[in-house]
């Protein structure tokens, strides 16, 4: 299977995905970018195309932190949480972005429900 192949098929997933999933200003969507070595996440206004919080691995607070990626992506998920519940937002709506829900994308989903977003 070829680069191209995998990268259109991954997009057309990622397509199917987000048909369902569009977040508003009170309830936007938690979108969800794995890389190889980082992970990211936002919180995102769909209506007005907004970024309101983001959280990730390369950020400047985070770049000191030690463990594994599973360990770090649910830090950052808990960051992410923090940030949401600090600005008043509760309830999110979560975006694989095309990603099998499970390992670091689960890790990182199961650290903002404890830091208390419902989604």
């Amino acid at each position: 299977m070829s680069q191209i192949d995998k990268a259109s098929r991954r997009q057309k997933i990622k397509d199917r995905s987000r048909a369902n999933v569009q977040g508003t200003q009170v309830k936007p969507r938690l979108c969800v970018y794995r890389s190889l070595s980082q992970i990211y996440a936002q919180l995102i206004d769909d209506v007005n195309g907004n970024t309101l919080l983001a959280a990730s691995t390369m950020s400047k607070e985070n770049k000191a932190l030690q463990g594994s990626k599973s360990e770090l992506c649910r830090i950052i998920g808990s960051q992410i949480g923090q940030k949401a519940l600090a600005a008043g937002i509760t309830n999110v709506v979560f975006d694989r972005n095309g990603f099998r829900y499970h390992g670091r994308v689960k890790a990182l989903a199961d650290g903002a429900r404890e830091a208390g977003l419902i989604f």
